[in-house]
């Protein structure tokens, strides 16, 4: 698709926004991608011991940690981008690989957008001032553990940034026009620990975005592009 401008992208966007109760509210609706990731969490989940998260026959959910990204839309001339880093190779998790600022909700976070904003202002430096956030989308799951709630906000230029060297290697943006096609997705399987899982990767300027990051950029464009189910 033609590249929108950024006002287009977030009116697309708002019908699928959570309502500012729903991000207070510990059991809203999760959402795990495709059947076939539904399945590798519930495997993953079986191989850990715990019950899936609404699990069948009246078992115990899975306590998931909460967590939020900000899927930054930055106002660029040539239309919106979206802001990634790269995280530092010597992380426990996901070391290396591509990622939204974000992270853990803390106790000191008034709600989750508090703490999407918290966590971008720690990895790259940006003031929860230069933000205005949009809305938040519904929850994801993840493998290892996490209810995800992604963030949406509008960053507009001029900005700098300032790395955290421990967590991030580099930061930079990928016109959400290129997301939006879907010549520029693939779908992989990955195989950790005996469960196999079908992930999205989106090559970008020599970039491999795939996983989680990729799963969540395609939703955002598949919201706007309108082939979201």
């Amino acid at each position: 698709m033609n590249a929108l401008a950024l006002p287009e992208v977030i009116d697309r966007l708002k019908p699928e926004f959570l309502a500012a109760a729903a991000l207070k509210v510990a059991d809203s609706a999760i959402v795990f991608g495709s059947s076939e990731y539904a399945l590798a969490l519930r495997a993953a989940a079986k191989a850990r011991g715990v019950a899936f998260p609404n699990g069948e026959d009246g078992a115990p959910g899975l306590a998931l940690t909460r967590a939020a990204v900000l899927v930054g839309l930055v106002d660029r001339p040539g239309g919106p981008t979206v802001l990634l880093t790269q995280r530092t190779a010597h992380l426990a998790d996901h070391g290396g690989q591509i990622s939204f600022p974000g992270g853990r909700k803390e106790e000191q976070d008034a709600d989750i957008v508090a703490a999407a904003l918290r966590e971008a202002e720690e990895e790259v430096g940006l003031p929860p001032s230069a933000i205005a956030v949009a809305g938040a989308l519904e929850d994801h799951g993840t493998v290892s553990g996490y209810r995800v709630t992604p963030v949406v906000g509008v960053i507009r230029p001029p900005f700098t940034l300032k790395l955290d060297a421990f967590e991030v290697a580099d930061a930079f943006e990928v016109p959400f026009a290129f997301v939006c096609d879907p010549a520029n997705r693939r779908r992989e399987e990955v195989v950790r620990g005996g469960v196999a899982r079908d992930l999205y990767t989106i090559s970008w300027q020599g970039r491999r975005i795939w996983g989680f990051t990729a799963r969540i950029l395609v939703r955002v464009a598949d919201i706007v592009s309108g082939a979201a189910h």
